[in-house]
């Protein structure tokens, strides 16, 4: 996340002269400061759909700044609100912020200092926004395929439009981006969803038992055949057949599979005359199928029977707007399911989203997005995953642990000083880790 959307900072204090101070620094800092004079003001003012943060002082007339916070939190326990205390009220305002305060400034302070807390103030309130509006939009989000990206859009669209043609359609699309989603929404939206859609893991399937599976056999057809079975095509008559991953179906069955599928009629091994089936034929491949077929290693005579129509799936990496929204959807259907409360994205979540490559595409995300809700640390969980692929040892799964502490330290610190302060590090044992774990410190600046 770049920055907060909004800079609006409302200012409550008593004295005029304070108020005029305090929104000059603010003013010249880049913030739009909103001024009161009283706790009273500040209530009718800040509506409930106020986008900044509050700094109050804490002592005023009638609404002190206590009860301006108990009542301001009531209607939005995730508003910012930066108190101001005296010396001898320096007690009284740590108390307050362990009660939900965002944090308190000691007078005197300087203006840099206030600039600074408004600034991760505003941060914080631009997270909480953020996930409002995408649980917003997650919940009002209709259908299955979420997203916003055109390509998303016009799939859309065309699975509408196609999905109760009796046409075989061809999915393709890489690991991970929703082939198995795509197929169900063209069966379910058509007249055959009365029936089932039969589901064949074509990448599982071994060539010794393939024939039988697919295409079912009769009683005494090979040794152990005892009793007749009807294949798994035959059961997908008037319904829909899903071949998923068929770019790694057996070469022995791609030249029996067309035959079927041109002829629509199965011979179950051991009969003597074929049975017709009503299909229609939905394929899923992670590659580019004519590619393969020009390099000979697919059936070119099953692949433009099967391809009357074909659907591209775009990665994850080709629709990076529609990453939090599926973040968010993902997040609060693992809440409901597991009964955990949905979580709020922190600068950390929200910086391996926009980050990171989704090479598992959907389904990693959604795989995160569960994670998360379950309350696995997010840089964790980052380091983790890049350490799987390399069969990392103990001393390197201690290091990305370490690693992974320090850059949570610096994102909930924003500054070198305050994470060095909350590691209880030394200062140059501190960037002796970092040197070694190669962590960029820029990327935790504030803005």
């Amino acid at each position: 996340m770049t920055g907060p959307s909004c800079q609006r900072v409302a200012f409550v204090d008593d004295e005029a002269e304070v108020r005029r101070a305090n929104g000059q620094s603010l003013r010249l800092a880049g913030f739009e400061p909103v001024l009161f004079e009283s706790g009273e003001a500040a209530l009718e003012g800040i509506g409930d759909d106020f986008a900044g943060v509050v700094v109050t002082d804490l002592r005023m007339p009638g609404i002190d700044g206590l009860e301006l916070l108990r009542r301001l939190s009531e209607r939005d326990d995730d508003l910012p609100i930066i108190l101001i205390s005296g010396h001898a009220d320096v007690a009284t305002a740590v108390a307050a912020v362990k009660r939900g305060a965002y944090d308190f400034l000691s007078k005197p302070y300087a203006p840099d200092q206030l600039v600074t807390c408004v600034r991760r103030a505003l941060d914080r309130r631009a997270l909480a926004l953020e996930n409002r509006a995408l649980r917003r939009t997650a919940a009002n989000a209709s259908g299955p395929l979420l997203g916003s990206a055109s390509a998303i859009d016009a799939l859309r669209r065309t699975i509408t439009q196609i999905a109760d043609l009796d046409v075989d359609v061809l999915i393709e699309g890489e690991t991970g981006t929703g082939k198995g989603l795509v197929a169900s929404m063209l069966h379910d939206l058509s007249q055959r969803r009365r029936r089932p859609m039969v589901t064949i893991d074509c990448g599982a399937m071994s060539d010794a038992h393939a024939e039988s599976e697919l295409f079912g056999h009769m009683s005494g057809a090979f040794p152990g055949a005892h009793h007749p079975r009807t294949g798994r095509i035959e059961q997908a008559s008037r319904g829909s057949l899903f071949l998923d991953d068929i770019d790694v179906m057996p070469d022995a069955i791609q030249l029996r599979l067309h035959r079927v599928f041109d002829r629509r009629e199965v011979t179950p091994l051991g009969a003597d005359r074929g049975r017709e089936v009503d299909l229609r034929v939905i394929a899923a491949s992670k590659v580019d199928l004519s590619a393969k077929v020009r390099d000979g290693a697919f059936s070119a005579p099953l692949f433009y029977r099967m391809n009357g129509l074909t659907l591209r799936l775009p990665p994850l990496r080709e629709r990076v707007d529609d990453i939090p929204l599926l973040f968010a959807a993902f997040s609060s259907r693992a809440a409901a399911r597991t009964g955990r409360a949905e979580p709020k994205l922190t600068s950390a979540v929200w910086r391996r989203l926009q980050t990171h490559d989704w090479p598992g595409n959907v389904r990693e995300l959604q795989h995160y997005a569960e994670q998360v809700t379950l309350g696995i640390d997010a840089s964790i969980l980052a380091r983790s995953a890049a350490g799987r692929t390399g069969q990392l040892g103990l001393k390197e799964r201690v290091n990305a642990f370490e690693a992974a502490i320090i850059e949570e330290a610096l994102d909930t610190a924003g500054s070198v000083g305050e994470a060095v302060q909350a590691l209880g590090l030394p200062r140059k044992t501190f960037y002796d880790k970092v040197q070694r774990h190669k962590i960029d410190i820029t990327k935790f600046r504030r803005p």
